[in-house]
C-alpha cells in the first residue's frame, strides 16, 4: 500500500497513476501550506497576506496596481481588494493614486510592513530547509524540474485576473480594472 493510500485511508486502488500523482501533489501542497500558515500565525497575518507584503517589498520603492500584485502571487486570490483593505487596516500598506494616471491606484508597503517582514525573515528563511532539507541536492533539482514541467499542463490563460470588485471594494476601482483601464462589458 502506498503512503498516500495509508494517509487518507483509501482502500480501493487509485483510478490511475495520474490520479495518485495529483492527489500526492495536492496533499503535499496542503501539508507545506499548513506549516507556512502556522509559522505566519505568530505575527497575526496569513500566508497570503505575507505573500502580498513580500511582493510589495520586492517592488519598493515603487508601488504596484492590484492586478500586478495578483499576477505575482503564489496562490490565486479572487478578492485582492479585500485582502489589501485588511493589510491597510493593519497599517502594513498604503495606497495612492498614480500621479501620471489618476485612474490607477498604487499600493506600497509601509514602514510597519517592512518592520514586520524584518521580524519574520529569520523564521521564513529557515522554512525551506526545514521542510525540504531531507532531499539531496540532485533530488531537489529534479523535484523543481518536475514541478515546473507539471505546471505546463495548467492553462493559466483561462484563469480570470483578479479584479477590484467585491463587497469591500475600494472606491478608487469603480468602473476600472485594477490597472486603471476601463472594464470590458460582457
Amino acid at each position: 500500500m502506498t503512503a498516500l493510500k495509508q494517509e487518507i485511508a483509501q482502500q480501493r486502488p487509485f483510478a490511475s497513476a495520474h490520479e495518485e500523482a495529483l492527489l500526492n501533489l495536492m496533499r503535499t501542497a496542503d501539508c507545506i501550506n499548513r506549516a507556512f500558515q502556522h509559522a505566519t500565525r505568530e505575527w497575526g497575518i496569513t500566508g497570503t497576506q505575507y505573500n502580498v507584503l513580500r511582493i510589495l517589498r520586492g517592488a519598493a520603492p515603487s508601488g504596484l496596481p492590484c492586478s500586478v500584485i495578483g499576477d505575482r502571487m503564489i496562490t490565486a486570490e479572487p478578492d485582492i481588494t479585500r485582502l489589501l483593505a485588511r493589510l491597510k487596516a493593519l497599517k502594513f500598506i498604503r495606497q495612492q493614486r498614480d500621479r501620471r494616471d489618476r485612474r490607477v491606484v498604487l499600493t506600497f508597503i509601509s514602514e510597519a510592513g517592512q518592520e514586520l517582514l524584518r521580524q519574520m525573515d529569520p523564521t521564513i528563511e529557515r522554512m525551506p530547509q526545514e521542510l525540504l532539507g531531507h532531499l539531496k541536492p540532485d533530488e531537489l533539482s529534479e523535484f523543481i524540474q518536475l514541478l515546473e514541467y507539471a505546471r505546463k499542463g495548467c492553462d493559466n490563460r483561462s484563469q480570470k485576473s483578479p479584479t477590484c470588485t467585491g463587497a469591500d471594494s475600494l472606491p478608487t476601482c469603480d468602473g476600472l480594472s485594477c490597472d486603471g483601464t476601463a472594464k470590458k462589458s460582457a
